[in-house]
């Protein structure tokens, strides 16, 4: 008799701990503007700190992110990883570079970046600017060998010295690296995709369905919003993957590679969720492709939640509902200036 009370208590506590590892069921108020006190709405522009922007900066940096040129192969360029138009990544595990081999980490999304505290999933980049100039030089992606090269194609295409000197009126020299990056830069603050959850978080509470607002009580309530918070639900912070306990598989040591610090192994920039349903696979290294694995995972391993499949799915219709508007009109390919006598072809570039 003592035994089986002994185990009717065991079940019970074990019952009680599983129960617990669930968050609390939503209260019939659930949804009250205090859930969205962790968002913002998306800026129309992310403004530099560094530099003023103009039109002819902006249009610039348009024509230099599709610009093939500017590749070793000459067959790449920024859109070749980050296509705009498809929400600016490929939806591959990891891109391929100049040389048909698979880059290192997945891409993520070049739309509403520049919000981030920082680029790239370690963060190495301050901002865009610089980030638009690490994939030209990197030999595995658009393999140009220095900056020096860059600046040499650019100035034997006589239609870029006119635009360069619009867009950079105060510079002597207009046709350098660091305008490149900033040009580049330029255009990339202006990929905003606003959608449905600016207008709820304006107070027009009828753009979401009843399941979407359980998905955001839920997203709050479990824990999400504390890394994914701000106007892109992200990218402002970095954090241990596998924060309760470790991520399986997880090699990559993120972050450590670029600071050194024991702290931040297995450290990566907080992705934003903005459009998170159509940027999949998911991860530095792509190898999870369901958004409600994903969502799953990130609660076990970031939170110590177990959801339940209803909880997955609610969370899973708001995220789905970040899906934004592509600023179609904007991202329209350019006409290039054509190449000049001197300019370097693609297997010159490679000898």
């Amino acid at each position: 008799m003592l035994l089986a009370t002994l185990a009717l208590g065991l079940t019970a506590c074990k019952i009680e701990e599983e129960e617990a590892a669930v968050p609390t069921a939503i209260p019939p108020d659930y949804f009250t503007p205090r859930v969205l006190a962790a968002f913002a709405a998306l800026p129309d522009v992310a403004v530099p700190e560094a530099y003023t922007m103009n039109q002819e900066m902006i249009d610039l940096g348009r024509m230099l992110y599709y610009e093939n040129r500017i590749s070793i192969s000459q067959t790449m360029s920024c859109n070749s990883c980050h296509p705009l138009d498809n929400y600016g990544v490929d939806n591959l595990q990891f891109s391929f570079g100049h040389d048909g081999q698979p880059v290192g980490r997945n891409s993520p999304t070049v739309y509403n970046a520049a919000l981030h505290i920082s680029q790239f999933w370690d963060g190495r980049a301050a901002d865009v600017e610089e980030q638009a100039q690490g994939p030209i030089l990197a030999a595995g992606e658009m393999g140009m060998p220095n900056p020096e090269y860059v600046i040499k194609v650019l100035r034997t295409i006589p239609g870029y010295l006119p635009l360069f000197e619009v867009a950079f009126p105060d510079d002597p020299d207009p046709i350098n690296y660091d305008n490149v990056g900033r040009a580049i830069g330029a255009f990339e603050r202006h990929l905003m995709t606003p959608d449905r959850f600016d207008k709820l978080i304006a107070g027009d509470e009828s753009v979401f369905t009843e399941q979407e607002k359980r998905g955001v009580a839920l997203f709050v309530s479990t824990g999400c919003s504390t890394c994914h918070f701000g106007p892109a639900l992200g990218g402002t912070r970095y954090a241990v993957l596998g924060q309760v306990e470790p991520f399986p598989g997880l090699t990559d040591m993120g972050r450590f590679d670029v600071t050194g610090e024991e702290i931040d192994k297995y450290v990566f920039k907080v992705p934003s969720l903005r459009n998170i349903a159509k940027t999949g696979p998911y991860l530095h290294d792509g190898s999870v492709t369901s958004l409600e694995e994903m969502i799953d995972l990130m609660a076990v391993y970031q939170l110590g939640q177990q959801l339940t499949d209803a909880q997955i799915t609610d969370i899973a219709a708001f995220l789905n509902a970040l899906t934004g508007e592509i600023p179609r009109d904007f991202i329209v390919i350019p006409e290039f200036p054509a190449s000049g006598p001197d300019t370097p072809g693609p297997y010159e570039a490679e000898s």
